[in-house]
């Protein structure tokens, strides 16, 4: 069990309580109340996204269920999706490094089993390695729809990747997608990171789709506006982080 001893009488959960957390964690470990589940969700991850500082306190004690309980994996995952909603949650998140590197490896070992739920499993996974922009875009590329902005004359681009097709657009509410461009797949030796391991973890877990989708994502669009080329990526970063963090 973690060493760390946290004093919850200090600790607000997403409802401004203290104290209430560990003694839901007790009963869960004991197994001794299903329902204190829910209540944890409430507590720890409002509405599946809202976290407080007791949510971060939580996770030493999620990474300890983890192995046994599918939930306090799914829980410690929701909590890392949810770190930029919260004003202090990178600095919170960023003090419990031992206990990311545990969950990591624990969504890493699911994802290795190919479960139903492969893409919420890889979502956390990003989540908890720190890439929380892309953990909130990714879904499975079944009709993956991006806005960015042309770096180079500003109009708004519509980036498609899925079923629908895999192309650059100006969105018209009207007449939908115009003016679309293909896009332009990166090599895999050419993936840079977080894509190159983005896309060895699809590859190795056999999602071809996500695979695929990830290789357009790290890839390039034409701007239907000014016809310059641009990364996709690079774009999207740009338009999703913080301030904070796009001058880190």
């Amino acid at each position: 069990m973690n060493a760390v001893v946290t004093d919850w009488t200090q600790v607000v959960d997403a409802h401004g309580e203290t104290e209430r957390v560990p003694v839901l964690l007790d009963l869960v470990e004991r197994e001794e109340a299903p329902e204190a589940w829910e209540e944890l969700w409430d507590r720890l991850c409002l509405h599946g996204e809202t976290v407080s500082p007791a949510s971060f306190a939580a996770l030493p004690r999620l990474a300890d269920l983890a192995p046994a309980t599918a939930q306090a994996l799914e829980l410690a995952g929701a909590i890392a999706r949810g770190t930029l909603q919260h004003p202090d949650g990178e600095v919170l998140l960023a003090g419990r490094p031992e206990v990311l590197s545990r969950l990591r490896d624990l969504a890493d070992q699911r994802l290795r089993s190919r479960p139903a739920e492969y893409d919420r499993v890889f979502g956390d996974l990003l989540a908890l390695a720190g890439q929380h922009h892309w953990s909130a875009a990714l879904e499975n590329f079944d009709d993956d729809f991006y806005t960015v902005a042309c770096p180079h004359c500003g109009a708004e681009v519509t980036i498609a990747i899925g079923d629908y097709g895999f192309y650059s657009a100006i969105r018209d509410w009207d007449r939908g997608d115009v003016e679309r461009r293909e896009l332009l797949p990166a090599q895999v030796e050419e993936l840079p990171d977080p894509g190159r391991w983005m896309h060895a973890t699809a590859v190795r877990d056999r999602q071809r789709r996500i695979a695929e989708g990830i290789r357009y994502l790290f890839g390039r669009a034409e701007c239907p506006t000014c016809a310059s080329v641009f990364s996709v990526a690079d774009a999207y970063t740009s338009a999703n982080l913080p301030p904070a963090l796009e001058t880190a």
